[in-house]
């Protein structure tokens, strides 16, 4: 008897059925991405505050970080780096650890997520390097920031683990802590915002 294949889809509130295994741009819908991110909490949720720290709020600052340090970039390297970490509204945020002892697997079902929500928004399934490494900066900037503001690490243990060119960038940086639902509503926003831009 032939074995039944495994299910490898999520039902989106969309209504849209995203297949993780073969996702495609048309599966892909921005309500769903904003509030998925609004409710996964970063660091696995070990962070002070009356709220967890989403990646929405994550991604917000990471689009801020990258716009300061590169204020000639386009609206759509800046969206880019508003969906960064778009894949994870449905495969969760994994810390490091846990992503390395998963191995490629983690990080192909990442890949293929990245290239539809891309195709979707109308960015290049792949990012030039560039552009790929003006964002990871910006986001060691956050995590560095995220580390000592939130997750309870020592300054040097965070200077150690999220090294950045000067430290002074952090000085008038802020972690917001909202509500999943505002978080959204201001994940969205900038999204349109973005979006309205690239249009012009």
């Amino acid at each position: 008897m032939a074995q039944k294949p495994r299910r490898a889809w999520q039902r989106m509130l969309s209504g849209r059925r995203l297949d993780l295994l073969d996702p495609t741009p048309f599966d892909i819908e921005i309500a769903d991405i904003a509030h998925g991110l609004a409710f996964v909490a970063r660091w696995n949720g070990q962070t002070q505050g009356d709220w967890p720290y989403s990646v929405a709020e994550h991604s917000l600052l990471v689009e801020r970080i990258f716009a300061r340090l590169n204020p000639e970039a386009p609206a759509r390297w800046r969206l880019a780096a508003l969906l960064h970490d778009a894949p994870e509204y449905v495969i969760g945020d994994m810390i490091s650890p846990v992503k390395s002892a998963l191995g490629a697997e983690y990080g192909e079902m990442d890949q293929r997520l990245t290239t539809a929500i891309h195709r979707k928004f109308g960015l290049p399934a792949a990012l030039p390097m560039t552009v790929k490494k003006k964002i990871k900066m910006a986001d060691r900037v956050s995590a560095r920031l995220e580390a000592v503001r939130i997750a309870g690490f020592a300054d040097s243990e965070a200077r150690r683990l999220f090294p950045v060119p000067d430290s002074a960038m952090l000085d008038d940086l802020e972690i917001r802590l909202r509500p999943p639902a505002e978080v959204r509503k201001a994940y969205l926003d900038r999204f349109s915002e973005l979006i309205d831009e690239i249009d012009i």
